[in-house]
């Protein structure tokens, strides 16, 4: 699923998040790579631990896979999610998801990654998410 933030939709979050540092650097990370998920992933991941030297699979892949065994069977984190479907403009809120990804997941993901993961699940639907990456049976 090649999913990606446009010019407005990047503009809108660093407005909301104005006075969240790792945020305004997720932001600033996916407005150089053109609102593309997995580059400004693999760009923050880059420079947080190095280049990625396994040139087997995507890394952003292979984080949602491990995500999703976590959020989508995680009714507190869905809960979450949902009040912030119902409240866009609550900058409380969107950090709360991001800090929940940050310390619900058990990966080595700072709040920049973090914000990036989280902006695709909004982007995408968090029900859908867990739709499209069930592994098949």
């Amino acid at each position: 699923m090649n999913t990606q933030l446009d010019s407005t939709e990047i503009n809108q979050k660093q407005q909301l998040l104005k006075d969240y540092e790792p945020a305004q650097k997720a932001l600033a990370t996916l407005e150089q790579n053109n609102g593309n998920f997995n580059t400004a992933f693999d760009a923050l991941w880059t420079e947080k631990f190095g280049t990625d030297t396994y040139d087997k699979k995507s890394l952003w892949q292979s984080t949602l896979t491990v995500l999703r065994q976590e959020l989508c069977g995680d009714e507190g984190f869905q809960a979450q999610f949902k009040e912030y479907t119902k409240n866009p403009a609550s900058a409380p809120l969107l950090t709360g998801l991001i800090v929940s990804i940050t310390t619900l997941s058990g990966l080595p993901l700072d709040p920049a990654i973090s914000t990036v993961v989280v902006l695709y699940l909004l982007k995408v639907g968090l029900k859908i998410f867990c739709e499209y990456t069930e592994p098949d049976n």
